[in-house]
């Protein structure tokens, strides 16, 4: 029986992390705001702070009235040690003092009995009173309308974890400092962690008018996000939708307020009306990036395919940003329609040659399809476009570059020149690499019958994390299953089942081991388990139909265990396989042939160009059975499934 679930490692990897990468959406991760705000370490730092802050309030010129307090003291997100400041401030000093007579010095606001105060507070707070140390921090902010000193209070309290004393301090100091744009963000966010959604419509609205105008779009974008964990989705989309009265009324921001919109909808579960907003911020505004990712997200998370003209109308603006179209592409990809993938991908690469994701993806793409003469030239330009941004080190940089690198291994290795392919592996980098690197040696060792070496390679492959030490214990089981030793393979991961007996990786592949080792009743009784403990799990419905189907047992059942998995899976094309060659077995010609057809059009995979020819053959069309046949082999001309297809019918597939 064949695997019907993507491995870990090979060239399916290299599908998976480019071709399926999300990127539709663009908002702000959730977050926890009680978590957000840096803790303050040291007491006397904190003192020092104030002190200097108390200091610079006290020397600067008096301001004009009504002006903001924190026009005139530093900001208190980035406080400076007393020390630095004094430092900074004495060649200014020295210099005046030699042309005048010093002026008098002006009082220091902060008192003796205030700094007292201050430090009881902070230590009050450090020894785990922090909902006290944050009540003395703000009486002290009230006493002395220091901004600084509302703003530690506010912070005191949120971490204290109380959402009332934050509310009061975050409120007292907007009463203080109406005009602190600080104190409106503190407050918007404090009542969103309180689950109080319905009280922001005011605060949102104030923020948004006060906010400069390069910081308007980007908060409105974000706004889905703020608000995801809004108990009531519906009543907050309405909410957001009237603070944002003003924002859709303004050209430049009408199309990002009605994405955000969109998107809140859609989080409220109405999938109509976040289509309707998509199509209001286009009209609003077609050269908007925000509607087509937005259309994005239904046409993948929500399936409508009605979304999809939005971003078609996007991309045919000469200016379309590129990420938008690799992720259309990607989309593409995930139903199933390369073809029209690689479209958007050709025009990519020609209207912005120089970006380098867009000959990445294209390249992903047709070595997938293993066309690659057609995709090592591909590969090749990305490599010089991404080592010519060599200067922008980045973690997902070097994962690219990498990935690149094994796809054109991969391709060296299968026309037979492994020099070239262990130069190209040599020169990957990327640490989040490496095991897959040592995976891929250990492959090409023991294709040459190094089996000995090779799992001495995936055995001292490095170990950056605890999941490591599992996935080198899988894809050796698996190096020895592909490699004619099954039986050790399920001898090594039922010692490790013994550890971890529910493990659903360790149950499936140990059921693909017991298969490979002629154990057909712990085949079933793993998959059964797994159905058992998994049971939304397809791949566990489909294998077990797939087999019985295969070996000609029990064909209704396993007609019943494929269609299980087709509810799971609608849109896999290996389970439609499975379907379809389940009918073939029980006689249904047409539609075995209805179902393998359409399979085989969504993924042109070897294993469904074998069941589909041996229908045809069966049908009496030979010339279209063989024609599917040399292109499985065109694929990948190693494929056990479809070499045993032709032996066992007599054929013979000339070039």
């Amino acid at each position: 029986m064949r695997c019907r679930l993507r491995q870990t490692f090979g060239a399916a990897a290299f599908r998976s992390s480019f071709l399926y990468m999300p990127n539709a959406r663009r908002q702000a991760s959730c977050f926890d705001y009680y978590d957000s705000m840096k803790l303050h370490r040291c007491v006397l730092a904190g003192a020092a702070f104030l002190i200097t802050a108390s200091c610079a309030q006290s020397q600067a010129p008096a301001s004009a009235p009504g002006a903001p307090a924190s026009a005139t003291r530093p900001a208190a997100s980035a406080p400076q040690p007393a020390a630095s400041a004094a430092s900074a401030a004495q060649p200014a000093a020295s210099a005046a003092s030699a042309a005048q007579p010093a002026a008098p010095v002006a009082q220091s606001a902060l008192t003796g009995q205030l700094m007292y105060e201050l430090l009881i507070g902070e230590l009050t707070y450090r020894q785990g009173e922090a909902q006290a140390g944050a009540n003395v921090m703000l009486d002290a902010a009230r006493r002395t309308g220091d901004e600084a000193l509302y703003q530690r209070a506010t912070d005191m309290a949120i971490h204290s974890r109380s959402g009332p004393a934050a509310l009061e301090a975050a409120r007292a100091w907007r009463r203080a400092f109406p005009d602190s744009l600080q104190a409106l963000r503190y407050e918007l966010q404090v009542l969103l962690a309180l689950g109080r959604a319905s009280s922001t419509e005011t605060p949102l609205r104030q923020l948004l008018a006060a906010l400069p105008e390069d910081e308007k779009e980007p908060f409105i974008t974000a706004l889905p996000a703020l608000y995801q964990r809004a108990a009531d989705p519906a009543q907050t989309a309405r909410l957001v939708e009237t603070a944002l009265h003003d924002a859709i009324q303004t050209p430049a921001l009408a199309p990002a307020a009605w994405t955000a919109i969109g998107r809140l909808r859609l989080q409220a579960g109405d999938n109509s009306g976040a289509l309707a907003a998509v199509a209001l911020g286009q009209a609003a505004g077609a050269a908007s990036e925000w509607p087509a990712r937005l259309a994005l997200q239904l046409l993948t998370d929500a399936a409508m395919p009605d979304a999809e003209a939005p971003i078609q109308r996007y991309l045919e603006n000469p200016q379309a940003k590129p990420d938008v179209r690799t992720a259309y592409a990607r989309a593409l990809v995930q139903l199933n329609r390369p073809a029209d993938a690689q479209a958007q991908l050709d025009a990519l690469t020609r209207l912005q040659p120089d970006y380098p994701e867009g000959w990445l993806l294209k390249g992903a793409l047709l070595a997938d399809e293993r066309r690659d003469e057609e995709a090592r030239p591909v590969l090749r330009r990305f490599l010089q476009l991404a080592d010519a941004e060599a200067h922008q080190p980045g973690l997902e940089r070097e994962n690219a570059r990498g990935q690149a690198r094994m796809m054109l291994a991969r391709m060296a290795e299968r026309r037979g020149d492994l020099a070239t392919a262990e130069k190209l592996l040599a020169q990957v980098d990327a640490p989040d690499l490496a095991l897959t690197v040592q995976i891929r040696r250990a492959d090409m060792l023991a294709r040459q019958g190094k089996l000995k070496q090779a799992r001495q390679a995936i055995r001292s492959a490095p170990e950056n994390d605890p999941q490591d030490a599992r996935d080198k214990l899988l894809a050796e089981a698996q190096l020895l299953r592909e490699h004619q030793q099954p039986e050790q393979s399920y001898q090594m991961l039922t010692d490790e089942l013994k550890r971890d007996p529910d493990d659903p990786a360790l149950l499936y592949d140990a059921a693909m081991s017991a298969d490979r080792a002629g154990r057909p009743q712990d085949m079933e009784r793993l998959l059964r388990r797994l159905i058992e403990i998994a049971p939304n799990n397809a791949n566990a419905y489909n294998a077990l139909g797939y087999w019985l189907a295969d070996h000609g047992q029990r064909l209704q059942e396993a007609k019943t265990l494929i269609e299980k998995a087709v509810q799971l899976s609608p849109d896999d094309p290996f389970i439609q396989d499975s379907l379809g060659w389940a009918q073939f077995r029980l006689g249904q010609l047409q539609e075995a042939r209805r179902l393998l057809e359409d399979a085989w059009k969504k993924r042109p995979d070897p294993e469904i160009a074998a069941h589909l020819g041996e229908v045809l053959w069966a049908l009496g069309e030979s010339d279209a059975a063989r024609a599917t046949w040399r292109e499985g082999l065109r694929r990948d001309p190693d494929n056990e499934t479809l070499k045993q297809t032709l032996e066992r019918l007599k054929v013979k597939i000339a070039p």
